[in-house]
């Protein structure tokens, strides 16, 4: 048997099934409609208070019927589906709006004039896609070669604020202080941060604990560290040499796209060791632009 709860302005809606032996899934259903604003941010903090004092609360259901809205609100809703889930509530969501690509690392091994023209594409072909560039990490020993040039393309392609750490602003004048938010924000705009990372545990690092899980890139020729960034990076999509505008239903032969997940739950009807198995896309490129 299933029972909904309505929910309120403060409270979400509670579905709860009832199994034959008395056994009980409790779902919190947390919806996103309309612009995504400061009281649409606030409303969806409230819910995700909620559900994190519920202790019966198992998994969430996050309905996504939004044009988008504010980056700063956007972000906020990231963040409190981010709490959800580091509270070990799992979030079951389609949510294009709010699911910023991580970025892309450019290591030691990498062709510059490739990464230069995939860089550039994966921020600036449209920026206020789910699959542009937000983050961009360079290996210390090709940064000084790489990074000016790179600036200076971005910069040709329209834009206009790219933000550094110390170690990028010592090699180019062009950048402005990075803080500590902007490795977690989905600009949607001609933003870009930069970070120097000493290798690719570094990078890997990085893109675990700042990206969304929707995509992340490597530029690199050798093939085995790009084979581990795909393999350790927790993400939907993860690419080698190809830019992140190709993270696309349609790119991908599906057809349409409706939305993006970057959950794992997906398992429905009786459930085995396979129907517990989540996927990933790997992409392998050779220097490949989206048009």
């Amino acid at each position: 048997a299933v029972t909904v709860a309505a929910g309120s302005m403060v409270e979400p809606a509670i579905m709860t099934e009832t199994y034959r032996d008395g056994g009980r899934t409790t779902i919190a259903i947390l919806p996103v409609r309309g612009s995504i604003d400061g009281l649409q941010a606030e409303r969806f903090r409230l819910f995700a208070d909620h559900v994190l004092d519920d202790d019966s609360v198992e998994a969430v259901v996050l309905r996504v019927d939004s044009p988008g809205g504010g980056v700063t609100a956007s972000d906020q809703i990231w963040y409190q589906v981010k709490r959800l889930q580091d509270a070990g509530k799992p979030v079951v969501a389609s949510y294009g709006a709010v699911a910023a690509s991580g970025g892309y690392y450019v290591s030691c091994h990498a062709d510059l004039i490739m990464a230069e023209s995939i860089v550039v594409n994966a921020k600036m072909r449209r920026t206020g896609i789910c699959g542009a560039m937000e983050t961009m990490l360079v290996h210390r020993d090709v940064a000084a070669e790489f990074l000016p040039r790179a600036v200076a393309a971005l910069q040709a392609a329209g834009c206009e604020d790219i933000r550094g750490d110390e170690a990028a602003r010592s090699l180019s004048a062009e950048l402005s202080p990075a803080s500590a938010e902007d490795w977690d924000t989905e600009y949607l705009d001609s933003i870009l941060s930069v970070r120097i990372v000493d290798d690719l545990d570094a990078a890997i690092s990085h893109v675990n604990r700042h990206g969304s899980h929707h995509t992340e890139a490597i530029i690199t020729a050798d093939a085995e560290a790009a084979a581990r960034f795909q393999r350790e990076v927790d993400a939907a999509i993860v690419m080698h040499n190809a830019s992140t505008q190709f993270a696309d239903g349609g790119e991908f032969g599906m057809g349409a796209e409706i939305g993006i997940a970057t959950g794992r739950m997906h398992a429905r009807g009786p459930v085995g060791a396979a129907q517990l198995t989540s996927y990933k896309y790997v992409v392998e490129g050779s220097g490949q632009t989206r048009p």
